[in-house]
């Protein structure tokens, strides 16, 4: 239900009116409990044909007026306790106020958060007008970017506070076809027009953001970039590498065995010439120094053929068989398709991270292509990379993850194949700020997401939402004066939002500013109505398809077999 305001000012306009919001005195105050208020409004209800005067809505923003500060409330709730169908002039309006911040004579027009002196029954309850919000939602001498417009009112820019919103995490959320991919291309693209030496990695998966940050971006597409075997940690590695049943204990151990003998092999070519008398090279599993899969099966067939061995041969003939048919499948080329190992460790982490960024702050990594099965590790992999990369450097270089279905790798649901990769994420949502490592998270269902990572994200961006589920997880992450604000979810418009937390100065409801047509993130179907007018594809399309499908593995192997001759 909306009520309109006691009073309200039109300013005619050459083809639709424009509300000008100005200061009305329309209520007062009748109760104080904590952080809430509830007033009643002044007049009685104006005819409902009277659209063009300014209503009271959910989120709107008002202020109450106190001896020493003006406090500012958003509506959470407005209601007619006692409807009267004969006499509606005669109904009393009440207003549920959630009290936020306040502007103090102290402090002159500059907008705080929480108030120090709480309104009493009685102050008077007034409309905010157009300084107020200016002051409230624009805050001075902070670094901030334009997302969009007020819903209040659209000619006030709605802005998030850069730092505050990059280095505490946030996330944004919305049922399918709400604009979250709009929404985050809107955002990064902001933030990069302000700072072209940013690090920023977007992992795609489903190949749309390439054309979003014109020439700015670096693209990575898997056929063209490696990510060698020797970059997994031993968690990771045994996730790719070993199988998902009883004998995976004892193929972790045989693995674990074999890197450290593959990597003091690869030492001892490599480095031996340069050691100096006595000195010795202490490795572990988890040392980051390159390795060769040969060696690996090599120690694995030395155990084979010992005749002291007394343990059970099919753990390590299953081992041996699962990393021959990593090297083989040509959809791990990226990973496990080199023949020959090279130190280009630095190579790979300035690429990712652009480091330096050569006039491309972001990069977009697609995994659409990825298989399934070795998502998670991938993920992992990139994950931790960033991390280390923010240790070693003591924070010097800040790093924003983007993660995009991140309920798909990092769900609530636990499964033994996701947890590196839930291991990773949560590690930078907890320790990660303080080596300038955040995570910007998107997801359609986060009900499915890890609640401890979800937990983590200091600013929430809710479009619309459709499932009671999801509902609810957001509504138990809000303040709980927000709990109100969140109902609206259901009825939100394509663009729309509504923002909490510590990157906005208050919690606000936007409409997301229009992208480009050339930056729109963009969907490989064109939809039904339109792709279904005429044939697609004839059966010679259909085999040129196959084709491409089938070489795209065997040209980055003849690639890779070039480079090492």
């Amino acid at each position: 239900m909306t009520l309109p305001l006691h009073e309200g000012a039109v300013e005619p306009a050459d083809e639709q009116p424009r509300v000008v919001i100005r200061q009305r005195f329309i209520g007062h105050v009748v109760h104080v409990s904590g952080s809430r208020a509830i007033a009643v409004l002044n007049s009685p209800v104006l005819p409902a044909a009277n659209r063009q005067a300014p209503r009271v809505q959910i989120g709107a923003l008002l202020k109450i007026s106190t001896p020493t500060s003006d406090v500012m409330g958003l509506v959470t709730g407005v209601s007619t306790p006692m409807p009267g169908a004969e006499a509606p002039s005669e109904e009393i309006a009440l207003v549920e106020l959630e009290l936020v911040g306040e502007i103090t004579q102290k402090d002159g027009t500059r907008f705080r958060v929480g108030v120090s002196n709480p309104p009493t029954l009685g102050d008077p309850l007034m409309s905010a007008d157009h300084d107020d919000l200016a002051r409230v939602f624009a805050p001075e001498k902070v670094a901030t970017i334009e997302i969009g417009n007020l819903y209040q009112d659209p000619s006030i820019a709605a802005r998030l506070k850069v730092d505050d919103l990059l280095s505490k995490h946030f996330i944004i959320v919305g049922s399918t076809g709400s604009g979250k991919s709009c929404a985050l291309a809107g955002i990064l693209q902001r933030v990069i027009d302000d700072h072209q030496h940013a690090h920023i990695v977007l992992m795609d998966i489903h190949n749309e953001y390439h054309a979003a940050f014109d020439n700015l971006v670096e693209r990575i597409t898997l056929n063209s970039f490696s990510l060698p075997f020797w970059l997994l940690n031993f968690q990771e590695l045994a996730a790719a590498l070993t199988t998902n049943d009883e004998h995976r204990d004892a193929e972790a151990e045989v693995l674990g065995e074999g890197v450290v003998a593959a990597k003091k092999r690869y030492i001892d070519g490599t480095m031996g010439r340069y050691r100096k008398a006595g000195e010795t090279t202490h490795l572990s599993v988890e040392t980051p120094t390159p390795f060769r899969l040969a060696d690996v099966i090599a120690y694995i067939d030395e155990q084979l053929g010992s005749l002291d061995r007394t343990q059970n041969t099919l753990p390590c003939r299953k081992l041996r068989a699962r990393i021959e048919t990593m090297i083989a499948d040509q959809r791990y080329n990226f990973m496990f398709g080199s023949l020959t190992v090279q130190d280009t460790m630095s190579d790979i982490l300035g690429r990712l991270f652009r480091i330096p960024g050569d006039g491309k702050p972001i990069t977009v990594i697609d995994l659409s292509v990825v298989p399934p099965e070795i998502l998670d590790v991938v993920i992992s992999l990139i994950s931790r990379l960033a991390f280390d990369v923010g240790i070693w450097s003591k924070g010097r270089v800040p790093i924003l993850l983007v993660c995009e279905e991140a309920h798909r790798y990092a769900p609530a649901v636990d499964r033994g194949q996701f947890l590196p990769t839930r291991q990773a994420l949560a590690r930078i949502a907890k320790e990660g700020r303080k080596y300038g490592i955040s995570l910007a998270l998107v997801t359609q269902r986060p009900s499915e997401l890890d609640s401890t990572i979800l937990s983590q994200c200091s600013t929430m961006i809710a479009l619309r939402l459709s499932s009671k589920r999801d509902q609810e997880v957001m509504r138990a992450s809000a303040h709980e004066g927000m709990m109100d604000l969140l109902e609206f979810l259901p009825l939100l418009g394509d663009r729309e939002a509504i923002i909490m937390g510590q990157g906005a100065s208050m919690p606000m409801r936007v409409i997301f500013g229009e992208l480009n047509s050339r930056t729109i993130p963009r969907t490989l179907n064109a939809g039904f109505s339109k792709s279904w007018k005429a044939p697609n594809m004839d059966r010679t399309e259909l085999e040129n398809l196959v084709s491409r499908w089938r070489q795209s593995g065997r040209e980055k192997a003849e690639r890779t077999s070039v480079s090492q001759s």
